[in-house]
């Protein structure tokens, strides 16, 4: 037993030794996230402080790894970490330097560079070495070492944290709840850097070896991710056929649906790479050579989604990476289709270098290429909407719902993204007052208060996006001559949907306030739908907008009764599908019988 202690502490010590920078890092985010969770004990000022601090020493693991791998490649250890160190702190200044400042933006900085980071530790050791099966080996036992420490640290964390749940409750300690915030922390991420140093032992002479290809890892891949990817293709295929067929445009979802299936079938590949050539296994053969031909339409299908949102909405962060992306994988794709001497190590370098291009090229990155987009779409929108005057918004100009709530969305898009002053100067004086005053608290989730401003704005049903090309009908004057009708009744179909009339029973079969295949008036149980004489008052009506009419009614014969039904205002929504849906914006429907 103590010579197992021994060697376990032996391990830790050498660990210790090796990767100083790494582990002090782990050290630093760790015990940072917990003074930012205290928040009980720490002076809310600094609060923010720690969180900046965490982030940024989370993000130095990878990172101080990654020069360590390197180092121990080419030497100048010091350099590197040094290097390192200039990098961590000009990052920490990219960042706000308060919480009300630190919005959604910045999750598009952060969550790219920590990927950016691991891309780096996979592939910097070997930038110059033609060591194909050793950067295999390499990448490998770090894919096992990771999901090893994932098992471990929850093990470990899991099983601490009962453990002082077990003394709490049996001794009547009564332990502060933050205690076991503070285990789960430190644990995992201290911890799990601690453990998966363990696993690597002494780092890249250990990593790149050779070694035989793991019975588990091999499992995984053939009979459970490939079959996987291959049922993927197939839906993906029929959802193609499908829009052929129908010669509709395709859904926003299905481009993060074939990136998804893109990139785990290029991990799947990298993970079958030494068995491709002589696996037992027929669909992994079959597989590796037909996987990027299959990709092909599957790329054209993903550039038709994403320019389709593109255009009818503009540039935002999310939709710049899955371009990005696209054009990644078009450029993987070419490679191995077209390449004859093929290298792995292509995948991850391009990958690492298209991630850098979309964060740090000046004009084309994300963040400068979203804001300029996002410009454009607004003072489109208002000069479609004819809401410009003199360069002001016309706040008192009768719109609609939606489009307030988008010119809404978009100051609010571009007030997270400091451009105020062009924000400002769309506005007139007393609303600008205002907008300065939230600028000037830093409350910037207050901008949607801009929608406020508006003096008219016309309800329209949330149907009623931009994906919708919209056409309402009014009705000048909604008054009635009832003097050939028998008999009058208003009508609320959301709720006094039937009355009676001569002993007859009628009743307004309206489904909700979306009307799409039905619209039935019943006369004693004898159901007639009269959609149809709904979408006849839009055969003269124009492309989009709104036409006033100096009566809005249809008229139909049901039994021996003659229904005339008087409407205020109805709305005919064409999606880009074609697909049609009526909506009757009347709080109530006049029926005239005789």
């Amino acid at each position: 037993m103590v010579k197992k202690f021994k060697e376990v502490f032996g391990k830790t010590e050498a660990v210790i030794r090796e990767y100083p920078m790494v582990l002090t890092m782990a050290f630093i985010g760790a015990v940072s996230m917990m003074f930012y969770v205290n928040n009980d004990f720490v002076n809310r000022e600094y609060l923010f402080f720690y969180l900046k601090f965490s982030l940024v020493a989370s993000l130095g693991i990878s990172l101080m790894f990654a020069l360590k791998m390197l180092a121990q490649r080419i030497g100048k250890e010091v350099f590197l970490q040094l290097l390192g160190i200039i990098f961590l702190v000009l990052f920490y200044f990219l960042l706000p330097s308060s919480e009300k400042q630190f919005t959604e933006v910045y999750a598009y900085l952060l969550i790219p560079t920590f990927l950016l980071s691991h891309l780096f530790v996979s592939f910097i050791p070997f930038i110059g070495e033609n060591k194909e099966q050793n950067f295999w080996q390499y990448n490998k036992n770090l894919f096992i070492n990771f999901f090893l420490t994932i098992i471990f640290t929850g093990i470990l964390t899991g099983g601490m944290m009962l453990a002082i749940l077990a003394v709490d409750k049996l001794f009547d300690f009564n332990f502060n709840g933050r205690y076991y915030s503070y285990t789960f922390i430190f644990l995992s991420i201290f911890g799990s850097c601690l453990i998966f140093l363990l696993f690597n032992e002494k780092g890249l002479s250990y990593l790149e070896k050779n070694s035989e290809y793991p019975v588990i890892l091999k499992f995984f891949t053939q009979y459970i991710l490939i079959p996987l990817l291959l049922i993927y293709a197939v839906i993906l295929y029929f959802y193609s056929a499908k829009i052929l067929i129908n010669w509709e445009l395709p859904r926003g979802w299905v481009s993060y649906l074939i990136l998804a299936y893109s990139v785990v079938g290029i991990l799947a590949l990298l993970l079958v790479h030494p068995l491709k050539e002589n696996s037992t296994k027929s669909w992994v053969k079959i597989f590796s050579k037909i996987f990027y031909y299959t990709l092909a339409p599957l790329i054209i299908l993903l550039f038709v989604a994403i320019f389709t949102r593109i255009l009818e909405y503009g540039y935002t962060e999310p939709r710049y990476f899955v371009l990005i992306l696209a054009i990644w994988l078009t450029t993987v794709v070419l490679y191995f289709i077209f390449i004859r001497k093929q290298s792995i190590k292509f995948v991850p370098i391009t990958l690492f270098i298209f991630g850098l291009f979309s964060l740090a090229l000046p004009y084309l990155n994300t963040f400068s290429v979203a804001k300029r987009s996002q410009k454009n779409e607004l003072m489109k929108l208002v000069s479609q909407k004819n809401i410009l005057e003199n360069g002001k918004i016309k706040f008192n100009k009768e719109i609609s719902s939606a489009v307030a709530d988008d010119i809404a969305n978009k100051f609010n898009f571009l007030a997270k993204r400091n451009e105020t002053d062009f924000l400002s100067n769309l506005l007139p004086a007393d609303v600008k007052k205002r907008f300065n005053k939230d600028l000037a608290s830093n409350e910037t989730y207050k901008f949607a208060s801009i929608r406020d401003e508006f003096k008219s704005v016309t309800e329209v049903n949330e149907a009623n996006n931009r994906n919708y090309r919209s056409v309402r009908i009014s009705s000048k004057a909604f008054s009635a001559d009832i003097s050939k009708y028998r008999q009058l009744y208003k009508v609320d179909y959301n709720h006094n949907t039937s009355f009676t009339f001569e002993n007859n029973l009628f009743q307004l079969d309206a489904p909700g306030t979306i009307l799409k295949s039905e619209f039935n008036l019943a006369l004693n149980g004898e159901r007639i739908n009269l959609l149809p004489e709904l979408k006849q008052l839009f055969d003269n009506a124009p492309k989009d907008g709104e036409q006033l009419v100096d009566e809005l009614f249809i008229t139909k014969v049901i039994g021996k009764y003659e229904i005339k039904m008087m409407f205020d205002s109805v709305l005919r929504n064409t999606a880009p599908n074609k697909s049609e849906e009526y909506i009757v914006n009347s709080e109530s429907i006049i029926l005239l019988i005789k």
